[in-house]
């Protein structure tokens, strides 16, 4: 099927810059990084995106795209929900975290950037945290009815604490670089899910 050349240089500017913008920040990715990159001109990037901030959001959209693919790569492995639940200790950790796109995790990186200086970013990053928590209420729901988990189960509040243990444990060990101090705090996702299994 042909491709029209716009698509295709389109296209070749979003993987090109998506690891700058998840490295350097959304508002610190300056025109002049972009143009470097990719070798093309301030008109061709233009002419194909909006301005700055529609290539950013497809940058963003791109990298999300990287990361779900990779969590779902790896949960494949995996056919109980309890080690798939575990399985975000291995896929995040110090480990593990070398596969995620360039800077690491999109949604840490976009969602810390954007909080209070780039409203459509911020909404783009709460509508993939809602559909990660989805997800996760998902997985829970299907080990309660397995009966590997505790009907009494709250899977929402789960999901919650997995995700906030995740970028947390993400935020901490970056700051600090220190990945013992994020295997440790993901390690806490072992614990609640031993909190929730059913004992034979």
């Amino acid at each position: 099927m042909f491709t029209p050349r716009s698509e295709t240089t389109r296209q070749f500017i979003i993987e090109t810059t998506a690891g700058i913008f998840n490295r350097k920040g959304y508002a610190g990715t300056s025109l002049s990084d972009l143009t470097e990159a990719t070798r093309l001109t301030k008109g061709s990037i233009y002419g194909n995106f909006d301005n700055k901030e529609d290539v950013a959001l497809a940058a963003f959209d791109y990298n999300i795209a990287c990361r779900t693919g990779i969590i779902q790569d790896a949960l494949r492995d995996y056919s109980s929900s309890r080690d798939k639940l575990l399985a975000f200790i291995t896929i995040f950790g110090s480990a593990g975290s070398s596969a995620f796109p360039a800077g690491g995790c999109p949604l840490l990186n976009a969602g810390t950037e954007a909080d209070d200086t780039h409203e459509p970013l911020r909404e783009r990053v709460a509508e993939q945290l809602i559909l990660w928590k989805e997800d996760l209420v998902g997985i829970i729901q299907q080990g309660m009815a397995a009966n590997e988990f505790r009907a009494d189960t709250n899977a929402s509040k789960l999901a919650l604490s997995i995700i906030a243990l995740v970028e947390g444990g993400i935020l901490i060990g970056r700051s600090t670089r220190n990945p013992f101090y994020l295997d440790t705090i993901l390690d806490t996702i072992r614990d609640l899910v031993k909190s929730i299994e059913l004992t034979s």
